[in-house]
């Protein structure tokens, strides 16, 4: 019966599944990471990119920064990882079975990106919403 509908009305049922799969995707990321750190090294690279703006002639001061904000990002990789580790394969499954649903439908070459752009816009509502980093 999903499938039907789904081949019925492809474009409604890619841009609903897009924002499901967001809204799970969003809320293993809330539920998995240490979002007031992710927060704090939000901050800290903020303050990093401001004194290399005001240090621009001190080459030192710049290199220091820098390293800071290497550090803080390669913290937040770090953090943004872990919930890929819950989501996966999972995401492999959902996208395989999808794709065969798509592929006799008008979008069979345009699915893909019907899903990034509703994907993109949920992503950016969903966490603003749920106050996820």
């Amino acid at each position: 019966m999903i499938k039907e509908v789904m081949i019925t009305y492809p474009k409604t049922s890619i841009i609903i599944f897009s924002f499901l799969v967001t809204l799970v995707m969003t809320l293993i990321t809330k539920k998995f990471t240490n979002q007031n750190r992710m927060k704090e090294l939000k901050q800290i690279q903020k303050a990093c990119q401001i004194k290399i703006k005001e240090n621009k002639n001190d080459s030192k001061v710049m290199m220091e920064m820098q390293k800071q904000m290497m550090e803080c990002s390669m913290e937040l990789m770090k953090h943004s990882f872990k919930p890929l580790l819950f989501t996966f394969i999972p995401l492999l499954i959902f996208f395989w079975w999808i794709k065969g649903i798509f592929a006799t439908t008008e979008l069979a070459s345009a699915w893909i990106w019907y899903y990034i752009g509703s994907g993109i816009i949920s992503s950016i509502i969903l966490r603003k919403v749920l106050n996820v980093v």
